[in-house]
C-alpha cells in the first residue's frame, strides 16, 4: 500500500480513537479495526504520527482528563477511572510526570489562572503570537486561543467564521526563510478539528522563488476537511527547491465554520513520503480538443 493509503487508515484510526477515548482499546482491537495485523499498524502509525500507539492513546487520555479537571467538577478518582487508569494513585503519578504538579493542585492553579484570562480578554480576540490572520474576507472571521478543546497541553488554536453568512476566506499562517531546508523534502503536519465547515479547510504550505514565483504549492483542496469531525492528523509535503526563498504555511477556512489547530510540526522526511503538491498538468489534455465546436 502506499503512504496515502496508510495515512488514509490511521485518520480512519484516529477518528475512532476518539470515538472511543473512554473504552478500553488494545492494539489488537485497533488493529484489526485498520485491518492489519497489530505488528504492522504498531509501524505505519509511528510513521504517520511520529509516536507509539500506546504513547499516543496515553497523550490523549491524560489531555482529556486534564481539561475535565479544569471544566467539571467532577471528582479526580472519577475522571481517573473514565480514562482507564487502575486507580487514583497510577492516574496521580502518570498526571505528574507530565504536568509536575498533583491533579488537585493543577485544578485549583488553572481555574484561577484560566478565570484571569477570560477577564481580562472578554470580547477581545488576540492572534496567536508569531501568526498573521489574512485572506480575501478576514474581517468575516475571528481566532484566537482555546483553552477548553485541545489536542495536547493547555492550548489550541481556532479559527472561525462569525456568522452562517461568512463568504471568502481566512488563514492563519506564518512565513520563514527556507535557507535551512533547502534541497530537503519537507512535512507540515497538524492535529485538526472541525465543526460544521459548509465550505472546506485544510493546511497549507508554498514554496516561493525571492521574486514571488511560487515554485510549490498544496492547500489540501484535492482531499478537504468538511464537516464536523473529531481531532485528527493532516499533512502537506513538498520539496524545497535550492533556489528557493521563502516558505509560507497555515491553515485555512472557506465559508462559514470553525476549526481548531494543535501540535502543528515541520519535519524534513525522506522519498518514502510522496509529496502532496497539487499539479495542474496532470488534469490537462495531451492535444486540443474539439477545434471546430462540432465535437
Amino acid at each position: 500500500m502506499s503512504y496515502q493509503e496508510h495515512e488514509k487508515t490511521i485518520q480512519e484510526t484516529l477518528n475512532y480513537i476518539e470515538q472511543h477515548l473512554k473504552d478500553d482499546l488494545p492494539l489488537q482491537t485497533l488493529a484489526k479495526h485498520a485491518g492489519y495485523s497489530r505488528f504492522h499498524f504498531h509501524r505505519i502509525f509511528k510513521k504517520v504520527i511520529k509516536k507509539s500507539v500506546v504513547d499516543y492513546l496515553r497523550e490523549r487520555r491524560m489531555t482529556q482528563a486534564a481539561k475535565d479537571l479544569i471544566h467539571t467538577d467532577q471528582r479526580a478518582i472519577d475522571i481517573a477511572f473514565q480514562y482507564r487508569f487502575s486507580s487514583q494513585e497510577s492516574f496521580t503519578r502518570a498526571f505528574k510526570k507530565i504536568y509536575d504538579m498533583s491533579p488537585a493542585r493543577y485544578r485549583k492553579l488553572l481555574r484561577n489562572v484560566i478565570n484571569e484570562e477570560e477577564t481580562n480578554m472578554a470580547d477581545h480576540q488576540n492572534t496567536p503570537t508569531g501568526w498573521i490572520m489574512t485572506g480575501d474576507a478576514p474581517s468575516d472571521y475571528e481566532t484566537g486561543l482555546d483553552n477548553k478543546i485541545v489536542h495536547s497541553g493547555t492550548n489550541s488554536a481556532y479559527l472561525k467564521s462569525k456568522d452562517k453568512k461568512a463568504g471568502g476566506f481566512a488563514t492563519l499562517m506564518q512565513q520563514i526563510k527556507s535557507e535551512r531546508y533547502k534541497g530537503e523534502r519537507l512535512q507540515f503536519s497538524a492535529f485538526v478539528k472541525s465543526e460544521d465547515v459548509q465550505g472546506s479547510a485544510g493546511l497549507w504550505m508554498r514554496i516561493d522563488h525571492s521574486s514571488g514565483e511560487i515554485l510549490a504549492f498544496d492547500n489540501m483542496m484535492n482531499r478537504p476537511i468538511t464537516g464536523t469531525n473529531g481531532w485528527n492528523h493532516f499533512s502537506v509535503v513538498l520539496d524545497v527547491p535550492v533556489k528557493s526563498e521563502v516558505i509560507a504555511f497555515g491553515v485555512l477556512l472557506q465559508g462559514p465554520g470553525h476549526i481548531w489547530m494543535d501540535e502543528l510540526s515541520f519535519k524534513i522526511v525522506d522519498e518514502s513520503v510522496p509529496v502532496t503538491e497539487q499539479n495542474t498538468v496532470d488534469h490537462l489534455e495531451d492535444e486540443p480538443v474539439n477545434l471546430n465546436f462540432e465535437g
